[in-house]
């Protein structure tokens, strides 16, 4: 599975990326993988409020049908509409092209409380 050193990862399996005062979120690798191949992704709308662990988006593959829950609390500024048409994105990209969504975080600084990637592989390894 990759998992790249420069994120941060949630326990439930989204990564973020921190890009001055504004974050970035996807799935990771090892979600996508478990997913299967991706149908459809609910995109949160722009000006939503994310809760820290709250679900604010969806996603639909061939297997089931996931939450996917927002790693830190925020408001949603920016999301990938590029997914709508090609949400099978996810799974050929997840770290690039796949993201969900731009947030800006309440508190940046509660991106610090997420595993690092070291910890995140420990997580998927067990």
């Amino acid at each position: 599975m990759n998992v790249p050193d420069d994120l941060r990862y949630s326990s439930d399996h989204e990564w973020v990326r921190v890009e001055g005062e504004l974050i970035r979120v996807g799935i990771t690798d090892y979600a996508q993988d478990a997913l299967g191949d991706v149908v459809y992704v609910d995109l949160p709308a722009v000006g939503t409020t994310a809760e820290a662990g709250g679900s604010f988006s969806e996603v639909e593959s061939t297997k089931s049908v996931s939450d996917i829950y927002a790693p830190v609390a925020g408001e949603v500024v920016e999301v990938n509409t590029a997914l709508a048409d090609a949400p099978e994105l996810l799974n050929q990209d997840p770290y690039g092209e796949g993201w969900i969504c731009v947030i800006r975080p309440s508190d940046l600084a509660s991106v610090s409380s997420l595993l690092d990637a070291a910890a995140y592989r420990a997580l998927i390894e067990e």
